[in-house]
């Protein structure tokens, strides 16, 4: 089974008018402002997953500070999922500094939805004071065991819409103050991974912690799938496309150009994944 961890879906008022969608959200018009930058929805992305042979997909949308634009996107999700069911697993998405967060996280959960993310502070840093504020979320998360998936990028390197001002220390300390939660860190977290290598600390903290393959091809060489099998083994790493962004397929080849074993790149792409979610069991 192929599941892709990382995708991103959007109801048509957004695809339609995304322009109608920028004020007051710094964060997606610095995003999706860009030239030639895709929002797509759940027949786009079933159409793909046909095209390039997955079987399911985690889906949500962008983490909104507006209260009603997270809730559409939201109750899209679970729209999608419902209509769906054999193909899409949903994840709740919010600003986490946002009014009613929550509470929206409780009706989610409650809808059915598998888990939390792509949660991303786009503007800000991760600060003693954003730990405590996020304390709830993960409270809700761990009482209904579900994953919390985290945007995070490298601290060096070329600048591109998105990348953040966050640090491998804030995202480590974020990790250390939520140390019973499962934590899926995108975009490989940054590169946090090699400090795994660390005797000391390190693996136990990190002990509850996934990372995603999401935007791989435009950040790393392809070494970088064999170099962290090697650091992490492959149960610790998720197939994450972020969709549109980047197809499948690119993937797939970059994994097996690398010299993954087919016992690495089937647990990487599908079996890993599979054991957050029990309904796949």
């Amino acid at each position: 089974m192929i599941i892709d961890i990382h995708t991103h879906i959007f109801p048509p008022e957004v695809r339609d008018k995304r322009e109608d969608f920028f004020e007051g959200e710094a964060a997606f018009k610095l995003l999706y402002s860009v030239p030639g930058s895709k929002l797509s929805g759940a027949e786009e992305l079933i159409r793909n997953m046909d095209n390039e042979g997955l079987d399911k997909s985690v889906v949500f949308g962008f983490p909104w500070h507006n209260e009603d634009y997270f809730k559409r996107n939201n109750d899209y999700i679970m729209e999608v999922v419902e209509r769906y069911k054999d193909r899409l697993i949903g994840f709740s998405t919010f600003f986490p500094f946002a009014k009613g967060t929550e509470k929206e996280l409780e009706r989610c959960m409650k809808s059915g939805l598998s888990g939390i993310g792509e949660l991303a502070f786009y503007t800000s840093t991760i600060s003693k004071d954003t730990l405590k504020v996020f304390k709830g979320i993960a409270e809700i998360a761990q009482n209904h065991d579900v994953p919390i998936l985290l945007h995070t990028n490298e601290s060096v390197g070329h600048y591109y819409p998105g990348k953040t001002p966050i640090t491998l220390k804030e995202i480590y300390d974020f990790i250390q103050y939520f140390p019973d939660n499962k934590i899926i860190l995108a975009h490989w977290g940054g590169g946090l991974f090699f400090y795994n290598l660390m005797k000391r600390e390190v693996k136990r903290v990190l002990r509850n912690t996934w990372f995603d393959t999401a935007a791989s091809p435009y950040l790393y060489e392809k070494e970088i799938y064999s170099i962290s099998t090697k650091i992490l083994g492959p149960d610790r790493i998720l197939f994450g496309s972020d969709f549109p962004l980047i197809k499948p397929g690119r993937y797939f080849k970059e994994m097996k150009e690398a010299g993954l074993s087919k016992d690495a790149i089937r647990k990487i792409c599908g079996e890993n994944a599979a054991l957050f979610f029990t309904k796949l069991h």
